[in-house]
């Protein structure tokens, strides 16, 4: 009896340990504020049998190849037009998961107070990647600063400009190298992950920001052989939680919004 009650027992130990031990998730995110939400919902994951590894990442260019090479599982840090850019160039077939949060784009200036204090010939920081560049443009046609050829084009560049009356000057920078370039110019276009890490406030800072009708929403994207996967999908519930709603609307102060 004794013998057969210390074999249940130790049965129950290894099923108990087995679900623990769970699968192994590796995630690659940019610091703010993706990795910090990834790390709110580690320890729900963990409960679930998801052993979450965040893998933090300065550029937008790695989690990508990274995740289709399969060295990574998945990414959190990108909007759809920036992942189908990178799909179409490196030929390459990314998939979104779901949508978590939008960061409204903002143009920030230490020498001046308002665009229309811009002065003629003013030098303008944009991102160099073509969706995030398209997006700079846009929003300084919304500040009517330019206007484009095609005023919906989110993939536009300089060279696409139809009017610009301020005689502006772009200078096209990676996007993690725009904060540095905050003292160099006069309107700089920086992406809100990188703007929160340099200490900026979008709501308080920004000369130009998006609404919160923005759309470009930041994804957690997969490959098509792991969409679906039990693992992917416990993450992408935990992601679309009440728990980081309130998480996201308490730390970044409208920086952040949800898009659940």
């Amino acid at each position: 009896m004794k013998k057969t009650l210390l074999l249940t027992a130790l049965a129950a130990a290894l099923s108990i340990g087995l679900a623990h031990a769970g699968e192994k998730l590796v995630v690659g995110a940019t610091a703010v504020p993706h990795a910090e939400i990834l790390e709110l919902i580690k320890p729900e994951l963990a409960k679930e049998g998801v052993d979450l590894e965040i893998k933090v990442f300065s550029d937008y260019v790695q989690p990508n190849v990274q995740v289709f090479e399969k060295r990574l599982d998945a990414n959190y840090f990108q909007t759809k037009p920036y992942l189908d850019g990178f799909n179409t160039g490196k030929k390459a077939n990314l998939v979104t998961v779901i949508g978590v949060h939008v960061e409204p784009f903002g143009g920030y200036s230490k020498k001046y107070k308002s665009l229309a204090d811009l002065p003629d010939g003013a030098t303008v920081a944009i991102p160099n990647e073509g969706s995030n560049a398209g997006r700079a443009l846009l929003l300084l046609q919304k500040g009517g600063l330019i206007t484009l050829k095609d005023p919906t084009n989110a993939l536009s560049t300089p060279k696409d400009i139809a009017s610009n009356p301020k005689h502006l000057k772009f200078r096209e920078l990676e996007s993690a190298l725009l904060p540095r370039a905050l003292d160099q110019v006069d309107l700089d276009l920086i992406n809100t992950n990188y703007a929160l890490e340099a200490k900026l406030s979008p709501k308080k800072d920004a000369l130009i920001l998006e609404g919160a009708d923005s759309p470009y929403v930041n994804f957690l994207v997969a490959r098509p052989d792991n969409q679906n996967s039990a693992a992917i999908q416990k993450l992408a519930k935990a992601l679309t939680s009440p728990e980081v709603k309130a998480f996201i609307a308490k730390k970044y102060d409208g920086a952040v919004l949800p898009a659940f």
